[in-house]
């Protein structure tokens, strides 16, 4: 299993918001590249990172500190948030992304999720955020009456490199993520899935290590991190067996 470290961007700085809010936002880092740095000498081997203000505009909007990121590292990033069409997943690939998120267009242009995993296999994720088991778009601000298991079933014949799952309603909360929700759709796909909100401590890692023969690949973490309720190196370490 792989710890992914969450970077989210607004207005140029590393944030974490209560579920999806942007009115609710607080500032961890005013310096992404410095924050991406810091967590690869941690250990970090792939850095997940989100354009909160591209995800409720439709279109990027923190490029400069996406760009910015890169520089900083070495490892491979992901990015997602206002994603929507071929010619943004061209220019965040030729800027050296590793893999791009597909979430709102996944769901809203299907056809988009088909074409861009055929062009560029094994590197399109794509995300599923959920609230009481209907998926949420455009930066969480709606709740669509597309259920996850549906749209997962969409993605898994698209092809896509893995799914992103998360429960919107512990994201940024620290109350424990959703372990038994992931497992269920773990269960019912075969591409993997990467388990995302409201990871609190080492105890949610230990959960998610246990489901992983289920298909679950990875966590990505954000406030506990920055909040200080798990150690980063020690999730890593754990996750490599070497602690």
């Amino acid at each position: 299993m792989i710890v992914l470290p969450a970077i989210d961007l607004k207005d140029g700085k590393c944030v974490r918001l209560l579920q999806g809010r942007m009115e609710d936002a607080t500032v961890y880092n005013d310096s992404p590249g410095s924050q991406a740095k810091a967590f690869e000498e941690l250990g970090a081997e792939f850095i997940h990172v989100v354009d909160l203000n591209g995800a409720f505009e439709g279109r990027p909007k923190n490029l400069d500190s996406i760009k910015e990121i890169l520089a900083a590292v070495k490892v491979p990033i992901e990015v997602g948030g206002g994603i929507r069409d071929m010619a943004t997943i061209e220019l965040l690939l030729g800027l050296g992304v590793n893999r791009v998120i597909l979430g709102t267009a996944a769901l809203e242009v299907p056809g988009l999720l088909v074409l861009a995993c055929k062009k560029h296999p094994g590197r399109i994720v794509a995300g599923i955020d959920a609230k009481d088991g209907m998926v949420a778009v455009r930066g969480w601000g709606d709740v669509s009456n597309v259920t996850v298991n549906d749209l997962a079933r969409k993605m898994e014949d698209a092809r896509v490199r893995a799914i992103i799952y998360t429960d919107i309603s512990r994201d940024g909360m620290l109350s424990g993520h959703n372990v038994e929700a992931t497992k269920k759709l773990a269960e019912r796909v075969e591409v993997p899935v990467i388990a995302s909100g409201g990871v609190k401590d080492i105890s949610d890692i230990k959960a998610l290590m246990e489901i992983e023969s289920f298909g679950v690949e990875g966590v990505i973490t954000g406030k506990a991190i920055y909040a200080g309720t798990m150690d980063l190196k020690e999730a890593i370490a754990l996750t490599k067996g070497a602690a």
